[in-house]
């Protein structure tokens, strides 16, 4: 039997990827150092906090891809951790050596769709409607962000399936993943049960923090859970990504309706788009195949039809989801009703191949090509 050496440790260990941060280990330079004897190895891997939540998992991927070598008996992974410069390094790799991070969905040459997804009212399902669409459109294939800027009223972690605290690396957040989607919140910082009391201002900062010091990477689409009404963070929003696009939300209730309505009527003043209206509760299925009307019927064509007159623009009924126990009890467990079969699972899944498949824009976009 053949000795394995270093060299093919390393090489091995590129296949060995951060869960968060979803880059080889070798490549962010968390592989400190790598022992061998005989055919018992050693591998030291520096973590970015003490106290990471995902070690476990580190560990074991080391273990199962190194104990794969010809001539490897036994792996060991030893736990470090990186001191500050070690981090302010991984930061600036991260950055691309920029110090300070401006909002990179705000840039010319962004290639990532931006989709505020709003209501007029709360209640209506509108986290829920987010964190499924982000689910479902992470199961395309797509490299999906969530940003829950419903400070007052954050729903997100639970309903994503998010248990532990992001990491920070020199000031920057590391976001948690959870069914493919990297997903940030203030309920990820703030104690079960406290409220955040913050005015428009600290809302600002909060939110351009979430967008500015907050590891993206390559994204193909962010969604943001907007609170409901058009108050200081819906403001923001167009602020500092003008080029984010409005989902609205609504119910079939006309009363719902008409607030949905100046939800999505605030983007003739900001300058933003509406890709769409969702209707969501829009009936209940029947075992005999007939739907019932529970909340009424038409508050989101309604929607969709005043919005496309207000705005000179058609403004399409995307989906209609069907009430759907499912569809509750997923965001109760942390387990999107999309990963699921369901009725409610069919329409959203659809919802997200509809925004899914829009190609991503050119503009602004360096191609690498020059005259000759």
């Amino acid at each position: 039997m053949s000795m394995v050496t270093e060299e093919q440790v390393r090489e091995a260990l590129n296949d060995v990827m951060d869960p968060e941060i979803r880059r080889p280990i070798t490549e962010l330079n968390m592989v400190d150092a790598v022992k061998i004897d005989g055919g018992n190895v050693e591998v030291t891997i520096l973590l970015t906090t003490a106290g990471c939540p995902l070690k476990t998992t580190i560990t074991e991927d080391v273990e199962a891809t190194v104990s794969k070598l010809d001539g490897v008996e036994s792996v060991s992974v030893v736990m470090g951790v990186m001191n500050d410069e070690q981090k302010k390094a991984l930061r600036e790799q991260l950055n691309g050596g920029v110090q300070e991070r401006d909002i990179p969905f705000a840039q010319p040459d962004s290639l990532t769709r931006v989709i505020a997804v709003t209501s007029g009212k709360g209640g209506v399902g509108k986290s829920s409607m987010t964190a499924n669409l982000a689910a479902a459109l992470a199961k395309q294939g797509l490299k999906v962000g969530l940003v829950d800027a419903d400070i007052y009223g954050f729903s997100i972690p639970r309903m994503m399936g998010v248990e532990h605290e992001p990491q920070v690396i020199d000031g920057m957040i590391i976001p948690p993943v959870a069914h493919d989607v990297k997903v940030m919140s203030i309920g990820m910082f703030v104690p079960d049960g406290q409220a955040v009391v913050w005015r428009g201002p600290m809302l600002h900062r909060a939110i351009q923090q979430f967008l500015a010091d907050v590891f993206w990477g390559d994204l193909d689409v962010l969604l943001l859970d907007l609170p409901p009404g058009t108050g200081d963070v819906a403001i923001s929003i167009p602020q500092l990504i003008p080029s984010a696009e409005i989902l609205v939300v609504t119910t079939p209730q006309i009363a719902a309706a008409e607030v949905a309505e100046r939800a999505g009527s605030i983007s003739g003043q900001t300058r933003q788009r509406v890709i769409g209206v969702v209707e969501n509760m829009s009936y209940l299925p029947q075992p005999d195949g007939t739907q019932l009307n529970l909340f009424g019927e038409g508050g989101g064509a309604t929607v969709a039809a005043r919005l496309s007159s207000a705005l000179g623009y058609e403004v399409p009924l995307l989906a209609q989801v069907p009430l759907d126990v499912d569809l509750r009890e997923g965001g109760d467990q942390g387990s999107p009703v999309v990963l699921t079969d369901s009725p409610a699972s069919e329409v959203l899944n659809e919802l997200a191949k509809k925004l899914g498949h829009r190609a991503r824009g050119l503009a602004g976009r360096q191609l690498g090509v020059t005259p000759k």
